[in-house]
């Protein structure tokens, strides 16, 4: 598992306070669609092919009911502990914290399919629109509101002042209110959205109730229940309301998650609370699934991080003898070998994670690419080139892939290579001035017309 700081430009402008409402909303309705409205502040993707795989498979066949094409929505995990998604153009980010509160798999596919009916509907196409109506009604209202005040103040009186700053308020305040108003309209069609995309794939809604019912005790618990017109989403019961009857006369109503897919749920959780949990859910873990796979999971995940490699590594090897062709204990099995510097052994390990691996992950290519590297011998290192270059054909924007790579070219004497492994690595990252800089360079030791040379070209030439 990787944590990435945010640093790709889709992530950039996110970090300064905005004082204006107005703007506030704006900002927000822009960037974000959300089922609850995402925190201010830099936030971190998190890299791990496990989780991915899972969240791909929940999101399969909700995005083929929408009609929306293989790869035409991408989803990123954020690494925060608030249960929460959102969608900005075509990408959805999922917190990881929603993943680990999730007690069925249903809860986060309802998630999913309430962030699809966002893209499905043109919601945020259409919100543009509004946003530039507002910001005309704001516009008028001031001025309506300076001219009074300069007329008054000219007569010599301060209530014309007090008045026009009234008008000018009142304008903004009618225009959030009425962008407030859209949001949350498009909220309840996403909601409705979601309910039919469950039915076409033939699941149950409970899952999108649970998500509801659970915000609405959060809501209680933080007493923020109040004025409900000056909220971007309908309130939680609200939601909840509108929904019930239709769940429960949908004919997959008592439809559940399969036991395979919920233990594949509860081995992602089990990564992620041992990554990202507290202490306290950590303990709440260990106690609900003690004895079980995931259980073992956990419990030899937490051994490692705490530093005990050498405790860690049988536990793994036990759940591995009660799911053998499970990629991801093997992947586990693979890092804390690399971690204890037994990079041979972690190369077998991360070798049965690929082969087992039924989704083709890239980002498990480079981890045993970055296990060979560290092996050290010549015929090693070549090795990872390969496997590296095949990784980061499935996975081309992954910064540490392409450092690897580089680090291998470095290694075999390639410098040119190296240089644009390098520039790879800072354009998946999001630094475009220092991809270019070293794509220049890579560029003049390559050969003219070749294909790393025509590819520097192409970084070269990429916009901001």
């Amino acid at each position: 598992m990787v944590f990435k700081d945010p640093k790709s430009p889709f992530l950039r402008g996110m970090t300064k306070p905005i004082s204006n409402p107005l703007k506030l909303l704006m900002a927000f309705v822009l960037v974000f669609a959300t089922v609850l409205p995402a925190s201010a502040g830099r936030v971190a993707l998190v890299r791990d092919a496990q989780t991915e795989a899972l969240i791909r498979a929940y999101a399969r066949p909700i995005l083929q009911a929408a009609v929306l094409r293989n790869g035409a929505v991408e989803i990123l995990l954020i690494n925060d502990r608030s249960f929460n998604a959102f969608v900005t153009g075509r990408r959805m980010f999922i917190n990881t914290g929603a993943i680990m509160g999730a007690q069925t798999p249903n809860e986060i596919i309802g998630v999913i399919a309430h962030e699809v009916g966002h893209i499905q509907g043109g919601h945020q196409n259409r919100l543009r629109d509004r946003i530039e109506r507002a910001q005309v009604m704001s516009v008028v209202a001031g001025l309506v509101g300076a001219g009074i005040a300069v007329g008054s103040i000219a007569a010599g009186s301060s209530d014309g002042a007090r008045a026009g700053m009234g008008v000018a308020a009142g304008g903004q305040t009618a225009a959030l209110r009425a962008l407030l108003s859209y949001r949350r309209s498009e909220e309840r069609a996403a909601d409705i959205a979601a309910l039919r995309l469950l039915n076409a794939t033939g699941q149950s809604g409970v899952g999108l109730l649970e998500t509801f019912r659970r915000f609405q005790s959060t809501l209680s618990l933080t007493g923020g229940q109040r004025d409900k017109y000056k909220r971007s989403h309908p309130l939680p019961r609200d939601r909840f309301l509108a929904l019930e009857q239709d769940v429960l006369n949908s004919p997959h109503y008592a439809k559940r998650d399969s036991q395979a897919l919920q233990l594949a749920h509860d081995m992602v959780r089990a990564k992620l609370v041992a990554y990202t949990g507290t202490g306290g859910d950590k303990a709440r873990f260990a106690a609900d699934f003690r004895g079980t796979l995931p259980g073992l999971y956990h419990d030899a995940i937490s051994t490692f991080l705490n530093g005990s490699s050498r405790t860690a590594l049988p536990m793994i090897e036990t759940a591995i003898k009660r799911a053998p062709r499970n990629a991801y204990l093997h992947e586990m099995k693979g890092e804390i070998l690399l971690r204890s510097a037994r990079p041979r052994e972690a190369v077998s390990a991360f070798r049965n994670a690929v082969k087992f691996d039924r989704n083709n992950n890239g980002f498990l290519r480079s981890q045993l690419g970055h296990a060979l590297l560290e092996s050290g011998d010549r015929a090693s290192i070549e090795a990872a080139v390969k496997e590296l270059k095949r990784g980061l054909s499935d996975d081309p924007n992954n910064p540490l892939g392409f450092g690897y790579l580089a680090r291998a070219h470095a290694q075999l004497g390639d410098t040119a290579l190296a240089d644009l492994a390098a520039a790879e690595a800072a354009r998946a990252s999001g630094n475009l001035a220092q991809a270019k800089q070293l794509a220049k360079r890579a560029q003049r030791g390559l050969p003219s017309g070749s294909g790393p040379w025509l590819r520097a070209g192409d970084i070269m030439a990429i916009r901001e």
